[in-house]
């Protein structure tokens, strides 16, 4: 027709039906070196089956359709209940399935329990969160409050089979009836935030291992969840608590939800505002223990943060690439534009190191090396997380407008970016852990940081980077100088880690632009000479 003024030509196609793990060989590479042969046991069909156009579109529906809350029903009861979009569901259905929630527990002994499997989790967790994150809060969750479980033998034998099962059951009823459960968390207050010692709810004993709860929480996770580790001020001091959905009679019990946060972002996931009135729950470890107990599940909450970061940003990158093959601009496409070419193989290239820095660590989970677990958990949290809102902003950049308006996945993205970073402790509380932890054990640093060195000899400003590490974190004003400790020993563990999975030119230009030299803005870092390997690496 003539005169057709809504001619659509020169745009990118929809991004779907995309193999995530097949087209990910840096995921690939990672999972070989640090994993082995078995590593990647079916993850050919996972990432087929989370790159389908139709579970991507779950995540925009999940997202557009937040969860709402009913506190009371049509005659005046009290409902308490949180309502799901259809797609929500689906995704926590889909998750459950491949045990996002619980698969590092599959076959643990109730009375020992010991979670292996963190690698091949971690990199299901990494595609998925780029597909939608918000959901993989209760996943995390569940996952890891096994870990505080463990110090209530009784009660984790219980809840274990449940845990561990692969059916998602949102209904609303006991536990005990349910095939398959999920577990949230309340540990903030108003008047506190990270200082949990603040808490002023109170548990009082009512016989055995029961308590009375009475009090509020500022942040309650995951409300619809079947039960919920809380800490609260017992007699003998601060305390953890299992509270369940339902009293052991099955009848529902006092935890009266408030509002909904509404939230930057992780839309599809709710967060809540609880009263207690007399909540029943049981003492999880003893009296006055609480925040050693809660600790044992913080380790993996805060892998599960660095992980969803890292596949946060891959899938950014992705769609960023993905866009400028197809747009065209000044003749040719945008991908072959020198100055945006050279801006998406610095993202690639950080990409890349994000994916082996967060899957190093896992295996480093998986291969019991406490220290290293110990003092890098924080690190790697602290590097990753707090780099993704500006590396999904840049992301979001190369696509111009169209990046921008919310048709796109990448404002949910940037939307999501942040709360990796705030949830589980803050930059400055990561910090602070590894100041914490070199002060405790000054020659477990030391000695890890000569391994890291050691892991990535030959690199650029390895040896320099080694040894700004051990002075600030031994300097008189050491805790003024602990964000720059951390970052610095989170970038030399990403490049061990990229000497160990990458080709050798990637490792050097990593080295070379983050170590030896500040590292500069996007695209202004000297990454010319291994464009072509490490773009050739994100969708191939």
């Amino acid at each position: 027709m003539s005169g057709d003024t809504h001619a659509v030509f020169n745009q990118s196609p929809p991004f779907g039906d995309v193999n995530l793990f097949a087209a990910d060989a840096p995921l690939r590479g990672a999972l070989a070196a640090f994993g082995g042969p078995t590593a990647a046991a079916g993850l050919d069909g996972f990432g087929a089956r989370w790159g389908a156009a139709e579970r991507l579109d779950l995540g925009r529906l999940a997202n557009a359709h937040p969860p709402t809350l009913r506190t009371h029903d049509a005659r005046g009861h009290r409902a308490d209940r949180v309502e799901f979009h259809p797609a929500y569901h689906a995704l926590m259905a889909a998750s459950v399935a491949d045990g996002l929630h619980a698969s590092i527990w599959d076959g643990a002994d109730p009375g020992r329990p010991l979670g292996r499997g963190h690698l091949a989790r971690a990199a299901r967790q990494y595609m998925v969160a780029g597909v939608e994150s918000g959901h993989l809060c209760p996943m995390t969750m569940t996952s890891a409050a096994v870990a505080a479980l463990s110090s209530a033998a009784d009660h984790l034998a219980a809840w274990l089979p449940r845990l561990a099962s692969r059916t998602y059951d949102p209904s609303f009823r006991p536990w005990f009836e349910k095939a398959g459960v999920t577990l949230g968390m309340g540990m903030t207050e108003k008047q506190g935030g990270t200082d949990i010692r603040a808490n002023t709810t109170t548990a009082e004993p009512t016989g055995g291992d029961g308590y009375a709860l009475t009090g509020h929480k500022w942040f309650f996770s995951a409300p619809m969840s079947d039960g919920f580790l809380v800490l609260a001020q017992a007699p003998g001091g601060l305390t953890c608590l299992l509270v369940p959905r339902h009293r052991p009679d099955g009848s529902v019990n006092a935890l009266h939800l408030q509002r909904l946060k509404d939230k930057l972002g992780n839309r599809s996931n709710a967060s809540a505002e609880v009263e207690f009135e007399r909540a029943f729950g049981w003492r999880i470890g003893e009296e006055g223990r609480g925040v050693p107990t809660i600790l044992a599940m913080v380790q993996l909450t805060r892998l599960d943060c660095a992980v969803a970061s890292a596949g946060l940003c891959r899938m950014a990158l992705v769609l960023a690439l993905h866009h400028a093959r197809h747009r065209r601009a000044f003749q040719k496409p945008l991908a072959d534009q020198p100055a945006m070419r050279r801006v998406l193989a610095d993202l690639a290239l950080e990409s890349e190191a994000q994916t082996a820095l967060a899957l190093r660590l896992a295996a480093a989970f998986d291969r019991g090396e406490t220290a290293r677990t110990r003092l890098l958990t924080p690190a790697v949290k602290y590097a990753v997380c707090k780099a993704a809102p500006g590396f999904v902003y840049e992301a979001m950049e190369a696509l111009g407008g169209n990046g921008y308006v919310e048709e796109s996945p990448l404002p949910r993205l940037y939307r999501e970016a942040p709360v990796n970073a705030i949830w589980e402790g803050s930059g400055t509380v990561m910090a602070l852990d590894v100041l914490r932890a070199a002060t405790r054990a000054p020659e477990e640093v030391v000695g890890l940081v000569a391994d890291l060195a050691d892991e990535a000899e030959g690199l650029p400003g390895v040896r320099e980077a080694a040894a700004d590490i051990v002075a600030a974190l031994q300097a008189p004003d050491a805790e003024a100088r602990a964000r720059f400790a951390t970052g610095r020993l989170a970038t030399l563990a990403a490049a061990a880690a990229l000497a160990a999975c990458a080709p050798p030119v990637i490792a050097e230009a990593y080295a070379a632009t983050r170590l030896a030299r500040e590292r500069a803005m996007y695209g202004a870092n000297g990454v010319g000479a291994v464009t072509e390997v490490v773009l050739g690496r994100v969708l191939g």
